[in-house]
């Protein structure tokens, strides 16, 4: 099995563990989300160290070991991006399997299981036509400052969204023009989006322009550009004027 159909498989798998346990309503609110991480965590982390025994590990859900950094394979995971999402019953919520290799997002799957969907690196999707004014996507509760400055800018329109797989996603499915994140990340929140992304042509960078690199010694990541290419260079250069 590739590295891309690996990946999809054990979302596809992951999503609906965390569906069945969100139908069964034996839980809710932060015991549903800890036992869906826990559940979805477990599953995915048996699988890769049975599946590619040789290759490294890194977990939102799992005590990080430094040994990681020695590897050339790194795999990257996020068992439920959106607990909130997840939670309150929305379908904005995903499942993020990739895969690092040599620091940078080489293969990946997002799974959307409430809406059926698993968008993976070695099937591009392909994107509809542009909206008359850009689409971009930001946090539904808080939006940054910086992004709500780059869309006057660029008169773009802010639309709320959950989980940053979603939102990477809805732009991946032609739903939306810019995904600017500029309030912190960590490396699972958006090691196989940007895997997928790149996959399907897009632009994806930091919002400098710099280049994504993953498998680092502190996985934070302050800030992620994906977005088609024609809005790549009014994005950066508007966020190079705040």
């Amino acid at each position: 099995m590739t590295d891309a159909a690996l990946a999809a498989e054990l979302a596809a798998g992951a999503g609906r563990i965390l569906l069945a346990l969100r139908a069964g309503r034996r839980l809710e609110g932060k015991a549903l989300g800890a036992e869906a991480d826990r559940q979805a965590n477990a599953f995915l982390c048996e699988a890769l160290r049975r599946e590619r025994p040789l290759d490294a590990l890194l977990s939102e859900e799992e005590k990080d070991s430094a040994a990681r950094l020695s590897a050339g394979r790194c795999w990257i995971v996020d068992p439920l991006d959106g607990t909130r999402e997840y939670g309150e019953g929305r379908d904005d919520w995903a499942v993020h399997v990739g895969l690092a290799v040599n620091g940078a997002a080489s293969d990946g799957a997002v799974a959307l299981p409430a809406l059926g969907l698993v968008l993976r690196s070695d099937s591009p999707a392909s994107m509809s036509m542009p909206h008359r004014r850009p689409q971009m996507l930001v946090s539904r509760s808080r939006p940054a400052p910086e992004a709500e400055a780059v869309a006057r800018i660029i008169g773009g329109e802010l639309v709320g969204m959950g989980s940053a797989g979603a939102k990477a996603m809805a732009v991946v499915r032609g739903e939306a023009e810019i995904y600017l994140h500029t309030g912190g990340q960590y490396e699972w929140d958006n090691c196989a989006p940007v895997a997928v992304a790149q996959a399907a042509g897009l632009h994806v960078s930091r919002a400098d322009g710099s280049p994504m690199r993953y498998n680092n010694p502190d996985p934070y990541l302050p800030d992620l550009l994906i977005c088609r290419q024609e809005w790549a260079r009014p994005v950066l250069a508007a966020f190079a004027s705040l």
